[in-house]
Protein backbone atom coordinates (compact mmCIF):
# COMPACT_ATOMS: atom_id res chain seq x y z
CA UNK A 1 0.00 0.00 0.00
CA UNK A 2 1.26 3.49 -0.79
CA UNK A 3 1.84 5.71 2.25
CA UNK A 4 -1.21 7.77 3.05
CA UNK A 5 -3.48 8.65 5.91
CA UNK A 6 -6.36 6.24 6.30
CA UNK A 7 -9.47 7.61 4.64
CA UNK A 8 -11.99 7.62 7.47
CA UNK A 9 -15.47 8.99 6.79
CA UNK A 10 -16.63 12.00 8.81
CA UNK A 11 -19.86 13.93 8.47
CA UNK A 12 -20.69 17.63 8.61
CA UNK A 13 -21.17 17.66 12.40
CA UNK A 14 -17.76 16.07 12.90
CA UNK A 15 -16.18 18.69 10.62
CA UNK A 16 -17.84 21.54 12.52
CA UNK A 17 -16.59 20.10 15.82
CA UNK A 18 -13.05 19.89 14.44
CA UNK A 19 -13.31 23.40 12.97
CA UNK A 20 -14.40 24.79 16.35
CA UNK A 21 -11.54 22.99 18.10
CA UNK A 22 -9.12 24.38 15.52
CA UNK A 23 -10.23 27.88 16.52
CA UNK A 24 -9.72 27.04 20.19
CA UNK A 25 -8.66 23.55 21.17
CA UNK A 26 -9.57 24.18 24.79
CA UNK A 27 -12.91 25.88 24.23
CA UNK A 28 -15.74 24.75 26.55
CA UNK A 29 -17.93 21.97 25.19
CA UNK A 30 -20.91 24.32 25.41
CA UNK A 31 -19.25 26.77 22.98
CA UNK A 32 -18.20 23.99 20.62
CA UNK A 33 -21.74 22.57 20.69
CA UNK A 34 -23.17 25.97 19.80
CA UNK A 35 -21.13 26.18 16.59
CA UNK A 36 -21.40 22.48 15.79
CA UNK A 37 -25.18 22.64 15.90
CA UNK A 38 -25.45 19.69 18.30
CA UNK A 39 -25.89 19.03 22.00
CA UNK A 40 -22.94 19.00 24.39
CA UNK A 41 -23.43 15.27 24.95
CA UNK A 42 -23.36 14.60 21.22
CA UNK A 43 -20.27 16.77 20.73
CA UNK A 44 -18.34 15.05 23.50
CA UNK A 45 -19.33 11.62 22.22
CA UNK A 46 -18.35 12.55 18.66
CA UNK A 47 -15.01 13.97 19.79
CA UNK A 48 -14.21 10.81 21.75
CA UNK A 49 -15.00 8.71 18.67
CA UNK A 50 -12.77 10.90 16.47
CA UNK A 51 -10.01 10.65 19.06
CA UNK A 52 -10.27 6.85 19.27
CA UNK A 53 -10.15 6.59 15.47
CA UNK A 54 -6.96 8.65 15.45
CA UNK A 55 -8.50 11.41 13.34
CA UNK A 56 -8.11 14.32 15.73
CA UNK A 57 -6.05 15.28 18.74
CA UNK A 58 -5.67 18.51 20.71
CA UNK A 59 -2.23 19.39 22.05
CA UNK A 60 -0.69 22.41 23.73
CA UNK A 61 2.28 23.81 21.82
CA UNK A 62 4.91 26.22 23.11
CA UNK A 63 5.29 29.41 21.09
CA UNK A 64 9.02 29.67 20.37
CA UNK A 65 8.86 33.40 19.63
CA UNK A 66 7.47 34.24 23.08
CA UNK A 67 9.48 31.84 25.23
CA UNK A 68 13.06 30.73 25.66
CA UNK A 69 12.18 27.22 24.46
CA UNK A 70 14.34 27.27 21.31
CA UNK A 71 14.40 28.32 17.68
CA UNK A 72 13.15 26.69 14.48
CA UNK A 73 15.26 25.55 11.53
CA UNK A 74 13.48 24.26 8.42
CA UNK A 75 15.61 21.77 6.51
CA UNK A 76 15.02 20.67 2.91
CA UNK A 77 16.57 17.24 2.41
CA UNK A 78 17.40 15.28 -0.73
CA UNK A 79 17.65 11.56 0.02
CA UNK A 80 19.79 9.08 -1.84
CA UNK A 81 17.70 7.10 -4.35
CA UNK A 82 15.54 4.45 -2.72
CA UNK A 83 16.22 5.61 0.86
CA UNK A 84 13.67 8.39 1.33
CA UNK A 85 11.15 6.54 3.47
CA UNK A 86 13.79 4.92 5.69
CA UNK A 87 15.37 8.33 6.22
CA UNK A 88 11.97 9.89 6.97
CA UNK A 89 11.29 7.33 9.72
CA UNK A 90 14.72 7.91 11.28
CA UNK A 91 14.33 11.68 11.31
CA UNK A 92 10.73 11.60 12.53
CA UNK A 93 11.86 9.63 15.58
CA UNK A 94 14.33 12.36 16.54
CA UNK A 95 13.05 14.31 19.59
CA UNK A 96 14.12 17.67 18.14
CA UNK A 97 12.05 17.11 14.97
CA UNK A 98 8.83 19.07 15.43
CA UNK A 99 7.45 18.42 11.94
CA UNK A 100 8.33 16.08 9.07
CA UNK A 101 6.76 15.62 5.65
CA UNK A 102 7.66 13.46 2.67
CA UNK A 103 7.32 15.71 -0.36
CA UNK A 104 7.77 15.82 -4.10
CA UNK A 105 9.55 18.54 -6.03
CA UNK A 106 13.04 19.96 -5.43
CA UNK A 107 13.29 18.18 -2.06
CA UNK A 108 12.33 14.74 -0.73
CA UNK A 109 11.79 15.60 2.93
CA UNK A 110 11.00 18.73 4.89
CA UNK A 111 11.96 18.70 8.57
CA UNK A 112 11.40 21.38 11.19
CA UNK A 113 14.08 21.03 13.86
CA UNK A 114 13.88 22.97 17.12
CA UNK A 115 17.18 23.59 18.92
CA UNK A 116 17.73 25.30 22.26
CA UNK A 117 20.97 26.99 21.22
CA UNK A 118 23.62 27.12 18.49
CA UNK A 119 25.64 24.27 20.02
CA UNK A 120 22.66 21.93 19.88
CA UNK A 121 21.86 23.02 16.35
CA UNK A 122 25.47 22.49 15.29
CA UNK A 123 25.47 18.95 16.68
CA UNK A 124 22.09 18.21 15.16
CA UNK A 125 22.92 19.35 11.64
CA UNK A 126 26.58 18.36 11.41
CA UNK A 127 27.44 15.51 13.79
CA UNK A 128 24.32 13.82 15.20
CA UNK A 129 21.89 13.91 12.26
CA UNK A 130 20.14 10.51 12.04
CA UNK A 131 20.56 8.69 8.74
CA UNK A 132 23.35 10.98 7.55
CA UNK A 133 24.60 8.24 5.21
CA UNK A 134 21.24 8.27 3.40
CA UNK A 135 21.32 12.01 2.67
CA UNK A 136 22.41 13.38 -0.70
CA UNK A 137 22.04 17.06 0.20
CA UNK A 138 20.42 19.57 2.56
CA UNK A 139 19.42 23.21 2.63
CA UNK A 140 18.52 24.99 5.86
CA UNK A 141 16.58 28.18 6.56
CA UNK A 142 16.22 29.65 10.04
CA UNK A 143 12.83 31.08 11.03
CA UNK A 144 13.30 34.67 12.20
CA UNK A 145 9.74 36.05 12.45
CA UNK A 146 6.34 34.40 12.30
CA UNK A 147 3.44 35.88 10.35
CA UNK A 148 0.92 33.18 11.24
CA UNK A 149 0.96 29.74 12.86
CA UNK A 150 -1.01 26.52 12.49
CA UNK A 151 -2.92 27.05 15.78
CA UNK A 152 -4.19 30.36 14.35
CA UNK A 153 -5.47 28.82 11.11
CA UNK A 154 -9.19 29.16 10.42
CA UNK A 155 -10.50 26.20 8.43
CA UNK A 156 -13.24 28.35 6.88
CA UNK A 157 -15.89 25.77 7.77
CA UNK A 158 -17.62 28.01 10.33
CA UNK A 159 -18.96 31.58 10.09
CA UNK A 160 -16.54 34.43 10.77
CA UNK A 161 -18.30 35.10 14.05
CA UNK A 162 -17.08 31.75 15.39
CA UNK A 163 -13.48 32.97 15.61
CA UNK A 164 -14.53 36.07 17.56
CA UNK A 165 -16.54 33.91 19.94
CA UNK A 166 -14.06 31.09 20.51
CA UNK A 167 -10.63 32.71 20.41
CA UNK A 168 -9.02 34.52 23.33
CA UNK A 169 -6.95 36.76 21.07
CA UNK A 170 -7.82 37.01 17.36
CA UNK A 171 -4.94 39.42 16.65
CA UNK A 172 -2.69 37.95 13.92
CA UNK A 173 0.95 37.29 14.73
CA UNK A 174 2.18 39.96 12.32
CA UNK A 175 0.31 42.61 14.34
CA UNK A 176 2.20 41.78 17.54
CA UNK A 177 3.57 44.78 19.41
CA UNK A 178 6.24 42.88 21.35
CA UNK A 179 8.68 41.95 18.58
CA UNK A 180 12.21 42.59 19.75
CA UNK A 181 11.45 42.06 23.42
CA UNK A 182 13.39 39.30 25.20
CA UNK A 183 11.53 35.96 25.31
CA UNK A 184 9.69 35.13 28.51
CA UNK A 185 11.16 32.15 30.36
CA UNK A 186 8.54 29.83 31.86
CA UNK A 187 8.51 29.04 35.56
CA UNK A 188 8.88 25.47 36.81
CA UNK A 189 5.14 24.92 37.34
CA UNK A 190 4.33 26.57 34.01
CA UNK A 191 6.77 24.28 32.22
CA UNK A 192 5.22 21.23 33.89
CA UNK A 193 1.74 22.37 32.88
CA UNK A 194 2.92 22.89 29.29
CA UNK A 195 4.46 19.40 29.20
CA UNK A 196 1.21 17.78 30.36
CA UNK A 197 -0.85 19.79 27.86
CA UNK A 198 1.52 18.76 25.06
CA UNK A 199 0.17 15.24 25.56
CA UNK A 200 -3.49 16.21 26.01
CA UNK A 201 -4.53 19.79 25.42
CA UNK A 202 -8.02 19.27 26.86
CA UNK A 203 -6.82 17.85 30.17
CA UNK A 204 -9.14 19.13 32.94
CA UNK A 205 -7.60 21.38 35.59
CA UNK A 206 -8.48 18.85 38.30
CA UNK A 207 -6.55 16.08 36.53
CA UNK A 208 -3.69 18.45 35.71
CA UNK A 209 -3.35 19.47 39.36
CA UNK A 210 -3.46 15.86 40.57
CA UNK A 211 -0.73 14.79 38.15
CA UNK A 212 1.51 17.70 39.12
CA UNK A 213 0.86 17.45 42.85
CA UNK A 214 -0.35 21.03 43.18
CA UNK A 215 -3.61 22.78 43.98
CA UNK A 216 -6.23 23.29 41.29
CA UNK A 217 -6.00 27.06 41.80
CA UNK A 218 -2.22 26.91 41.32
CA UNK A 219 -2.54 24.89 38.12
CA UNK A 220 -5.26 27.23 36.84
CA UNK A 221 -3.15 30.31 37.52
CA UNK A 222 -0.12 28.78 35.79
CA UNK A 223 -2.24 27.93 32.75
CA UNK A 224 -3.72 31.42 32.69
CA UNK A 225 -0.22 32.94 32.73
CA UNK A 226 0.78 30.75 29.80
CA UNK A 227 -2.30 31.75 27.81
CA UNK A 228 -2.22 35.45 28.69
CA UNK A 229 1.43 35.70 27.61
CA UNK A 230 0.66 33.58 24.51
CA UNK A 231 3.45 31.24 25.60
CA UNK A 232 1.25 28.22 24.86
CA UNK A 233 -1.32 27.80 22.10
CA UNK A 234 -3.65 24.89 21.45
CA UNK A 235 -3.26 22.98 18.22
CA UNK A 236 -5.91 20.65 16.83
CA UNK A 237 -4.07 17.97 14.88
CA UNK A 238 -6.07 16.70 11.93
CA UNK A 239 -5.10 15.77 8.41
CA UNK A 240 -6.35 18.43 5.93
CA UNK A 241 -8.11 15.79 3.82
CA UNK A 242 -10.54 15.14 6.68
CA UNK A 243 -11.67 18.76 6.36
CA UNK A 244 -11.96 18.68 2.58
CA UNK A 245 -8.51 20.00 1.67
CA UNK A 246 -7.07 17.58 -0.87
CA UNK A 247 -3.63 19.13 -1.32
CA UNK A 248 -1.06 20.34 1.22
CA UNK A 249 2.25 21.92 0.27
CA UNK A 250 5.19 23.98 1.42
CA UNK A 251 5.74 27.28 -0.37
CA UNK A 252 9.29 28.66 -0.63
CA UNK A 253 9.60 32.27 -1.78
CA UNK A 254 12.44 34.66 -2.52
CA UNK A 255 11.16 38.18 -1.81
CA UNK A 256 12.96 41.50 -2.17
CA UNK A 257 14.08 42.42 1.38
CA UNK A 258 12.29 45.75 1.24
CA UNK A 259 8.95 44.06 0.46
CA UNK A 260 9.20 41.12 2.85
CA UNK A 261 6.80 42.48 5.46
CA UNK A 262 4.21 43.50 2.87
CA UNK A 263 4.39 40.13 1.11
CA UNK A 264 4.16 38.27 4.41
CA UNK A 265 1.08 40.17 5.56
CA UNK A 266 -0.63 39.68 2.20
CA UNK A 267 0.02 35.94 2.09
CA UNK A 268 -0.81 35.40 5.78
CA UNK A 269 -4.32 36.71 5.11
CA UNK A 270 -5.01 34.02 2.49
CA UNK A 271 -7.44 31.38 3.85
CA UNK A 272 -5.20 28.52 2.70
CA UNK A 273 -2.18 29.68 4.73
CA UNK A 274 -1.64 27.47 7.79
CA UNK A 275 1.86 28.69 8.65
CA UNK A 276 4.03 31.51 7.33
CA UNK A 277 7.37 32.86 8.51
CA UNK A 278 10.22 35.07 7.41
CA UNK A 279 13.49 33.13 7.21
CA UNK A 280 17.15 33.36 6.33
CA UNK A 281 18.68 31.98 3.14
CA UNK A 282 17.61 32.18 -0.50
CA UNK A 283 14.03 31.47 0.54
CA UNK A 284 13.19 34.28 2.94
CA UNK A 285 9.43 33.63 3.15
CA UNK A 286 8.30 30.07 3.86
CA UNK A 287 4.79 28.76 4.33
CA UNK A 288 2.66 25.67 4.74
CA UNK A 289 -0.54 25.81 2.67
CA UNK A 290 -3.68 23.84 1.86
CA UNK A 291 -6.09 23.95 -1.06
CA UNK A 292 -9.24 21.95 -1.89
CA UNK A 293 -7.66 20.18 -4.90
CA UNK A 294 -4.45 19.95 -6.89
CA UNK A 295 -6.27 21.59 -9.80
CA UNK A 296 -6.44 24.77 -7.68
CA UNK A 297 -2.65 25.09 -7.72
CA UNK A 298 -2.58 26.75 -11.14
CA UNK A 299 -4.88 29.56 -10.09
CA UNK A 300 -3.10 29.85 -6.77
CA UNK A 301 0.25 30.22 -8.52
CA UNK A 302 -1.11 32.85 -10.88
CA UNK A 303 -3.41 34.86 -8.61
CA UNK A 304 -1.83 34.45 -5.16
CA UNK A 305 1.89 33.86 -5.60
CA UNK A 306 2.06 35.96 -8.76
CA UNK A 307 0.60 39.05 -7.09
CA UNK A 308 2.98 39.14 -4.11
CA UNK A 309 5.05 42.33 -3.91
CA UNK A 310 8.81 41.96 -4.46
CA UNK A 311 8.63 38.34 -5.66
CA UNK A 312 11.85 37.08 -7.29
CA UNK A 313 11.33 33.30 -7.32
CA UNK A 314 9.06 30.60 -5.91
CA UNK A 315 9.16 26.86 -5.30
CA UNK A 316 6.44 24.41 -4.25
CA UNK A 317 7.00 21.05 -2.56
CA UNK A 318 3.84 18.94 -2.47
CA UNK A 319 3.17 16.77 0.59
CA UNK A 320 2.94 13.06 -0.09
CA UNK A 321 2.77 12.04 3.57
CA UNK A 322 3.19 13.82 6.90
CA UNK A 323 4.82 11.71 9.61
CA UNK A 324 4.96 14.26 12.41
CA UNK A 325 3.12 17.44 13.42
CA UNK A 326 3.76 19.54 16.54
CA UNK A 327 6.16 16.88 17.89
CA UNK A 328 3.33 14.33 17.57
CA UNK A 329 3.66 11.26 15.30
CA UNK A 330 0.94 11.00 12.67
CA UNK A 331 -0.55 7.51 12.38
CA UNK A 332 -1.92 5.68 9.38
CA UNK A 333 1.19 5.46 7.18
CA UNK A 334 3.11 2.40 6.09
CA UNK A 335 6.49 2.03 4.45
CA UNK A 336 6.02 1.78 0.67
CA UNK A 337 6.36 -1.75 -0.67
CA UNK A 338 8.42 -2.66 -3.67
Amino acid sequence: MNPGHRAEPVDEVDRRIIAALQLNGRAPWSAIARWAGASETTVQRRFTALLERGLVRVVGVIDLDRTAAGSSMLVRIQAKPGTGWELAELLAAHPEARFLAVVTGTADLIVDFVAHDNDQLLRLLFTDLPGAGLIAGTESVAVIRTFTTAPAWDTGLLPDEAADDLRRSPTPAYERADWGRPPRAMGELERSVAEELARDGRLPISVLARRLGCSESGAARALDRLLTSHSVQFRTLVEPGVLGYGVEFMLWLSIHPGRLDAAGRQLAAHPGTKFLAAATGRFNLVGQMVLPAKADLFRYTDEVIGTLPGLHASDITLHLATLKRAWTPVGGFERPRA
